[in-house]
């Protein structure tokens, strides 16, 4: 495993609910939820859709990123999420958050 593999991602889920984890490897992680063996909030709330992933050295710093993340407001979240779509969201969680 390579150092920086250490993900926060966000997803979309069928309701239109955000659901936020940890991953050293996202794709096998959103795999995962796809096949119902995510989390058994994504079971209950499929399908999921990536919205957005971060990358974070060391592992520490990606879960700090996730629990930060999961404590906003949604329209805070949905900020973020605009954001990184013109740039990566590690340097907007950089930027916009404590």
């Amino acid at each position: 495993m390579h150092p920086f593999d250490h993900h926060m991602y966000v997803l979309s889920c069928g309701d239109g609910s955000l659901y936020t984890g940890y991953a050293t490897d996202v794709e096998a992680r959103l795999a995962a939820h796809r096949a119902g063996r995510g989390a058994k909030y994504t079971k209950s709330h499929a399908p999921v859709e990536l919205v957005a992933s971060a990358r974070f050295y060391p592992k520490s710093r990606a879960m700090s990123a996730e629990a930060l993340f999961k404590r906003l407001p949604r329209a805070r979240k949905d900020e973020l999420l605009a954001l990184a779509r013109r740039e990566p969201l590690e340097a907007v969680l950089a930027r916009e958050l404590p």
